[in-house]
């Protein structure tokens, strides 16, 4: 992993509150009823969206500091329209991205998006560029900007699946991040997107990438890759599971089983149940021809794998769950 990846990583969230908070100051404007005739016309009509209807007191100071980003509009997938001149937006494309004037990014992020959508073929070849350009959007303070590229992400892994694998890590990297961070409609957007990812990368492609991440210092980031890594390895299914390795998985399981966060815990106790319930089905399929069948039971496969710390606590977790459902059948 790059330098540059590990300090994304070692970014608190507290830190990007801060650049969110004051990038709103001067995304804000008053309602001024008149506007610059000088500017251009796609600036004029982000200016008209930013005015709010007038409020009093403290109200006033709230509105005014969200005007800008609640007004931005945020199409969905399916919403998306064709653009109107593919060369045009094809050659434009990569230096709309990298411009200074963030409507035009914004422009260029949503034109990525329709074009990967409707054209996938004219882009593909693009995304050794396009794709720096976009972990560039997530990393900018203004939040129609980091929402943007989220969206665009979401399109991106819906469009390429596969095809942008050598390219992941540093989506992968900002996405996390983002959907660790407390400003809420940016973090809901980046968990839609890493379950977009989680269902449209191969598992047996995206898993090694995820490893990584649940032993990440923060433990936001390891909460939010352990979700990720319990979801895709249920892409696998059996057989999947059975190839890519149990011993493997059941590893990566129980290190999250004492992690700080409540959610890296229930996603590795998901993933537990879902391993023995393959492990278990593996073994009913195989005629045990030992005269000691107890060696293939899930207790000694779990015990033959993990310290005896670790094979306690994964079998206090799948015993219990096993108790509550014959005490419900």
């Amino acid at each position: 992993m790059s330098g540059t990846a590990l300090r994304d990583l070692n970014t608190l969230p507290g830190s990007e509150r801060k650049s969110e908070s004051s990038s709103k100051g001067s995304f804000a404007r008053p309602c001024t009823g008149s506007i610059d005739e000088n500017a251009d016309k796609s600036q004029r009509k982000i200016s008209f969206s930013l005015v709010s209807a007038p409020v009093n007191g403290e109200e006033a100071v709230n509105a005014g500091a969200e005007a800008g980003n609640a007004e931005v509009e945020y199409i969905e997938s399916e919403n998306l329209t064709d653009v109107e001149d593919v060369d045009t937006a094809v050659k434009t494309l990569v230096d709309g991205l990298g411009s200074k004037d963030w409507v035009v990014v914004c422009e260029s992020l949503n034109n990525t998006r329709r074009l990967s959508k409707f054209h996938k073929e004219t882009v593909l070849d693009m995304l050794v560029d396009v794709i720096p350009l976009i972990v560039k959007s997530l990393k900018n303070p203004r939040s129609a900007v980091c929402k943007t590229a989220i969206l665009t992400s979401s399109d991106i892994f819906n469009a390429y699946n596969d095809y942008i694998i050598d390219s992941l890590d540093p989506l992968l990297v900002q996405l996390l991040l983002k959907a660790s961070q407390d400003k809420r409609f940016v973090c809901e957007a980046a968990d839609k997107a890493l379950v977009v990812m989680t269902t449209q990368v191969s598992p047996t492609l995206l898993l090694p990438k995820l490893q990584p991440y649940l032993k990440n210092r923060n433990p936001r980031i390891r909460a939010k890759a352990s979700i990720c890594f319990s979801r895709s390895v249920s892409q696998l299914g059996l057989e999947g599971i059975k190839s890519y390795g149990i011993d493997k998985l059941i590893q990566d399981a129980a290190s999250q089983l004492s992690d700080q966060l409540p959610e890296s815990r229930e996603a590795a106790r998901t993933l537990l149940l879902e391993l023995q319930t393959v492990y278990e089905k593996s073994t009913d399929l195989t005629p045990i021809v030992s005269e000691h069948p107890e060696l293939s039971s899930w207790e000694h496969f779990c015990q033959s794998k993990l310290s005896p710390l670790s094979a306690q606590a994964v079998l206090r977790v799948t015993n219990v769950a096993r108790e509550g459902i014959v005490l419900g059948s």
